[in-house]
């Protein structure tokens, strides 16, 4: 099944107007299926999870790189940047094995370059933006193109991961950081509820 075709059962490419960080808040989440087989409900939540740390960001351009709170270096776009590595780990290099996918934003001598690194530049800001969008695709792409959830990969931290395993854990991974993203897009302008 390809992502096209899960269109319409509620996968991933129904909610492409909401990956834009340009876009308008609005309707577009939680639209995934309620019943029926796994792997559209489980790119369904991711999908909608996805929604949610953009619409948190919509609107937004310097004031994404806004500290939450000294002496934490968290910050909407270091978030942005960090799920960009993080898909980029479980999806390209895990479970595709593509050994030179390692992160873009952080490193062995800057672990926490993501989050420490980010800046308020406008150009920063739009490669942040593409390389999430490029990692959502690909992970998306890896998605559909799987031929079961079963599909499974070692991992030097977690052993042998399934494509189920992976699922799960971004959309726990998405969930954990828009908590974080609710409270730092409030201290930035006021905005809840997004």
């Amino acid at each position: 099944m390809t992502v096209d075709e899960r269109d319409d059962i509620g996968g991933p490419r129904r909610r492409a107007d909401v990956l834009d960080e340009t876009a308008t808040p609005g309707p577009g989440r939680f639209t995934g299926p309620a019943t029926g087989d796994e792997l559209p409900m489980l790119a369904g939540f991711l999908a909608d999870q996805r929604a949610t740390l953009v619409l948190k960001c919509a609107g937004l351009e310097k004031e994404l790189a806004l500290r939450s709170a000294e002496p934490s270096t968290l910050s909407l776009l270091g978030l942005v940047r960090h799920l960009a590595d993080i898909e980029r780990h479980w999806f390209r290099e895990v479970l595709a094995g593509e050994e030179d996918a390692g992160p873009l934003f952080s490193s062995p001598d800057s672990p926490d370059g993501d989050f420490d690194e980010a800046s308020a530049d406008p150009a920063a800001v739009t490669e942040a933006w593409e390389a999430w969008r490029a990692a959502v695709a690909y992970s998306d792409r890896f998605t559909a193109e799987a031929p079961h959830l079963d599909v499974s990969a070692q991992d030097a931290w977690r052993g042998e991961v399934s494509l189920r395993w992976v699922l799960i854990h971004m959309i726990e991974e998405y969930a954990r950081h828009n908590g974080h993203a609710d409270l730092l897009r409030e201290r930035i302008d006021g905005t809840r509820g997004v």
